[in-house]
């Protein structure tokens, strides 16, 4: 798959400079600067954008502690970003400031099985600096151009198994709270504060740095199944507990005739005799290897949705064995698929399914997705163990991920659309005693995310006291908390 020119983390500094200029000073009026999000669908216009660099952790903390007292005193909202994918403004604070983390520090304790890093700091990063001493992420989120301290504050998940939530491989965060104090947080020291920022979308604070466990570097094989869909949840959940199985995913089929019908299920497991010198980690594209122009050619062409599933399921298992180190599998940018079609946008959903209930799932998915407007261009499955600490767990017991792609129109057709199958999909999931995963587009009702997230009136309590002039906030807390 060829890769674009800039990555997404150069094309969005581009961006806000150009926006920034744009937006400057006029004589002695403040104009405003614009910012958006990976939507493209949440302009917001802000006072201020910064970009700190975090590895001189000291002169950090000092300069933030007098932005958020300049910030507090004007009584205006902060809101913390690093790749800024978000798509419902949960990174984006109106008419306040805004911050993007950038550094790349990073300390390994190999005896210890844990490594340091900067909160600013990017998974490729984490990648670049662990692989020559034969260490990996023992979970990071999917894409590696995604912050590290980002993938905590909304507690995302990897494929690495059987894990729970990234939160479950995080030992300790620093984090500077509204009032400019530093505390750290784990389980056993601020716990409460530890799980309240894990997975609470930067509303409790800024973090400094994070202690992570990391996991040995291994040369793994992959072997490829095709199923029945209907058969995919009994199946995945077997392979999750195997033996030796260290990574895992699931797709399905999105023609429309036969929507959901099949499945296939891909497992790694480390190859029987490991070289002395694994190789370097590369740039991966776990995707499927088909083109990004297959790919993008699924926007209303049957014939190359299809091809797609050929790709997938016949033949690239044929052509390649797959064997890849596990930094490679996950070293993969979301900009290899990214869209250039300026009239549509791809909008994530994502939906956590009690593996019971998996085949009720599929029914609600084959009833309401294929008659929408958007077109639906993927989903991943993926295995998420319980999550045992946060404040707003989406996987209180195992739960199957189904991480959906769908390419909207940017209109208000294309957005009346999207809401009303996003509501949908949530009211049948709900049912089947599953949740929906919240840093996405925020077309939910206050009610469904009550539903899925019963501690959702703590969390909000709980805010209040650890921030009481809610100085951290973004668009999902005026939405859903506030």
């Amino acid at each position: 798959m060829p890769h674009p020119t800039h990555t997404r983390r150069t094309v969005l500094a581009a961006g806000l400079a150009s926006a920034a200029t744009t937006f400057a000073r006029t004589g002695s009026a403040q104009q405003r600067i614009v910012m958006n999000d990976a939507s493209r669908l949440n302009p917001t216009p802000v006072i201020k954008y910064w970009q700190p660099q975090t590895d001189s952790k000291d002169a950090f903390v000092e300069r933030l502690r007098a932005e958020l007292k300049e910030a507090a005193s004007a009584k205006r909202p902060v809101a913390v970003g690093a790749a800024r994918h978000s798509m419902g403004g949960q990174s984006l604070p109106r008419d306040g400031v805004a911050i993007t983390l950038d550094g790349r520090a990073l300390v390994a304790d190999i005896a210890a099985g844990t490594y340091r890093v900067d909160a600013g700091a990017r998974w490729v990063d984490v990648i670049r600096a662990l692989d020559p001493i034969g260490f990996s992420p023992a979970i990071m989120q999917s894409n590696n151009d995604f912050g590290v301290a980002s993938t905590f504050c909304v507690n995302a998940h990897g494929w690495p198994v059987p894990h729970g939530p990234f939160g479950s491989t995080v030992r300790s965060v620093r984090l500077v709270l509204a009032d400019g104090s530093l505390v750290d947080c784990s389980k056993t020291q601020n716990g409460e504060l530890f799980a309240l920022a894990m997975g609470g979308y930067g509303l409790f604070g800024v973090i400094v740095d994070l202690e992570l466990e990391m996991a040995r570097n291994v040369l793994l094989t992959p072997t490829a199944e095709l199923m029945r869909g209907d058969d995919f949840a009994d199946r995945f959940i077997k392979a999750v507990g195997a033996d030796r199985v260290q990574m895992a995913y699931g797709r399905l089929s999105v023609t429309r005739r036969g929507f959901f019908d099949e499945a296939i299920l891909v497992v790694y497991r480390p190859t029987p005799k490991q070289p002395d010198r694994l190789p370097p980690a590369i740039a991966s594209n776990s995707m499927t290897t088909v083109s990004r122009e297959i790919y993008r050619a699924q926007v209303g062409r049957e014939v190359a949705k299809r091809a797609r599933w050929f790709a997938e399921t016949v033949a690239n298992p044929a052509i390649s064995a797959g064997i890849a180190t596990r930094n490679t599998l996950m070293n993969e940018p979301v900009s290899n698929l990214a869209n250039s079609d300026r009239r549509r946008t791809d909008i994530l959903h994502e939906y956590f399914v009690p593996p019971d209930r998996f085949g009720e799932f599929l029914t609600a998915c084959r009833e309401i997705i294929p008659p929408a407007r958007a077109e639906f261009l993927n989903v991943t499955l993926r295995y998420v163990g319980t999550d045992e600490t946060s404040t707003l767990a989406y996987a209180p017991t195992p739960r199957i991920a189904a991480v959906m792609s769908f390419s909207q129109e940017i209109s208000p057709e294309g957005e009346v659309d999207m809401i009303q199958t996003t509501e949908r999909l949530i009211d049948r999931v709900a049912a089947l005693g599953g949740a929906f995963y919240l840093p996405y587009r925020l077309h939910a009702r206050r009610d469904q995310v009550e539903a899925a997230y019963p501690n959702l009136a703590r969390f909000i309590e709980r805010k209040r006291f650890y921030d009481p002039k809610l100085l951290f906030r973004n668009a999902m807390w005026d939405a859903y908390f506030a």
